[in-house]
């Protein structure tokens, strides 16, 4: 797995040297820096900017790219013991994948759980996330409603995201919950609604359609959190 960016790439030598295989670097780098990488990695590289593009695909690799292991999802079964999840049904788009993650993580979620999807990008997951990624344990669950029902036998109370919903506010949070958002176009579908405990709402002091899914889930994730 190939990953760049000097935030994803410090983080990962600060907290996961070992996971470090190759280093590319297309700038000078501090020596002082170097030398941590040196004690990370034998493998070191110097290439120019044409090389660094292609390794990246054309992102902003910020002069630090590497090879790593590869990351692997968390199987449903583990992360179902959790009591505070977040599930993304049929949510697609890994930059509000990422920004969800880190909402997530930091507001106190055990796990993610993309539903509704197949498969999932996460070397740009984790590139969103900013490292987040690593720290919360990601699930795939391509049925949805197969996934809310085993919830609920664990013992989840399930809350869905809508604006027709109760005011989050005024809502209290059990010690077993997962927070579900729908994607980006469609918002949650009737046929995953029917399935879910509550729907909730965040009310805006001004008129305004919606929020964006990962600003929406921050908001969410903070009051069920910190009510």
């Amino acid at each position: 797995m190939i990953i760049y960016g000097k935030q994803l790439f410090l983080h990962l030598l600060e907290h996961y040297p070992s996971k470090l295989q190759t280093v590319f670097l297309s700038k000078k780098c501090d020596p002082k820096l170097f030398s941590r990488i040196a004690k990370a990695t034998s493998k070191i590289c110097s290439i120019d900017e044409r090389k660094a593009q292609a390794l990246c695909h054309g992102g902003n690799h910020q002069g630090f790219i590497a090879e790593i292991e590869a990351m692997n999802l968390t199987p449903f079964n583990e992360i179902k013991h959790g009591s505070f999840l977040v599930v993304l049904d049929e949510v697609t788009d890994v930059g509000n994948i990422g920004a969800i993650v880190r909402s997530a993580y930091a507001f106190g979620a055990d796990g993610l759980i993309l539903s509704g999807v197949k498969s999932c990008n996460l070397e740009a997951i984790l590139r969103t996330s900013s490292a987040a990624a690593f720290e919360l344990p990601i699930a795939l669950c391509p049925s949805t409603r197969d996934m809310l029902n085993e919830l609920k036998q664990m013992g989840f109370t399930l809350y869905g995201a809508d604006m027709g919903g109760e005011d989050v506010k005024d809502v209290s949070f059990p010690s077993k919950k997962a927070l579900v958002m729908g994607s980006e176009g469609k918002g949650l579908s009737p046929k995953i609604k029917e399935r879910l405990d509550k729907i909730i709402s965040i009310k805006m002091a001004r008129a305004f359609d919606s929020l964006n899914v990962s600003a929406a889930a921050a908001v969410l994730c903070d009051r069920i959190a910190n009510g």
